[in-house]
């Protein structure tokens, strides 16, 4: 059978040797992070040591998914595929500490500011996989 006829399992790109379980989480729909069991920060994106105890142990650990707006910006013209212009980018700092770069509907742009509530959803990538998005929490 042609490779153009088989259908390739697409997955998320690993960045760091620690990400397989975030990735695996995200995938599940509960987004976990990795969280020192010494200081108990949570840290994104995963790393080896606790930027605070300095400790090379963690735990991986759910997230509530709720968080506030730090930051937003608005592409205008396409760069990737599976992202259309225009696309809304945000800031956000968990509920659980970290900031974290995400996405939001472009539609909601109107109604966002600065430490708007926001909740984490989870969309389908093209490429195969799920990716954390955010929507209004209110």
């Amino acid at each position: 059978m042609s490779e153009s006829k088989i259908e390739k399992k697409k997955s998320p790109r690993l960045y760091s040797p620690y990400d397989a379980p975030m990735w695996e989480s995200i995938q599940a729909g509960e987004m976990k992070l990795q969280r020192c069991p010494e200081s108990g920060e949570f840290r994104y994106p995963p790393g080896p040591m606790c930027p605070v105890s300095m400790s090379m142990e963690y735990e991986w650990a759910p997230i509530s998914g709720q968080a506030s707006i730090v930051s937003w910006t608005v592409f205008h013209r396409q760069y990737l595929p599976a992202y259309p212009a225009p696309h809304l980018v945000v800031a956000v700092r968990l509920r659980e500490g970290p900031i974290m770069v995400s996405y939001m509907d472009h539609e909601e742009i109107g109604r966002i500011a600065l430490d708007a509530p926001v909740r984490m959803v989870y969309a389908d990538h093209p490429d195969g996989y799920r990716v954390p998005k955010f929507t209004l929490d209110n």
